[in-house]
């Protein structure tokens, strides 16, 4: 599942509309941490503009990010796995708090093999939500992303493995 910004706006609470700074939906799950995310972003980007590397933006959303408080690893190497066989390993671009993978673009346009593909990381990662954000066009561009296979008692298990990996 994916909501855009433009779905975000329409679905604004009373609560997220007194605050003009929050961009996310109050009633979602870690829409504290997606909101704090996404200011972050907006930051960088207002800053920044676009037309660097990703790896420019992945730098200045580090400082941010740990500016604002936010627990992450950078780069966080994850374990995929088939059939419960760990058949090989990729870097997200920042795992939050532990649950959230964040993963940057740094191009004019997203393409849906790019959502497709963080949705799929979500799904290997066993991790419930996502954002997807593109610092790449004139204005920053995020999707707030659902894992639809997301499996609670796994994410117990997956979860303590991250904490063991992250805490290093």
């Amino acid at each position: 599942m994916i909501e855009n910004k433009e779905n975000i706006d329409n679905l604004k609470s009373d609560k997220s509309i007194e605050s003009k700074k929050s961009v996310v939906q109050t009633a979602y799950r870690y829409s504290d941490f997606n909101g704090k995310i996404i200011g972050c972003s907006m930051e960088v980007h207002k800053i920044l503009g676009n037309g660097f590397q990703e790896v420019i933006y992945q730098r200045a959303l580090e400082k941010e990010m740990a500016l604002q408080g936010l627990s992450f690893a950078r780069e966080f190497e994850m374990p995929i796995f088939y059939k419960e066989e760990q058949i090989g390993t990729r870097r997200v671009d920042f795992l939050v708090e532990e649950v959230i993978s964040v993963e940057l673009k740094a191009l004019v346009n997203l393409e849906d093999v790019h959502l497709a593909q963080a949705i799929n990381y979500l799904e290997a990662y066993n991790l419930e939500i996502g954002l997807l954000i593109n610092f790449g066009a004139k204005s920053l561009e995020f999707k707030r992303l659902i894992n639809p296979k997301f499996n609670q008692p796994n994410q117990e298990n997956h979860i303590n493995q991250i904490n063991q990996r992250f805490r290093r």
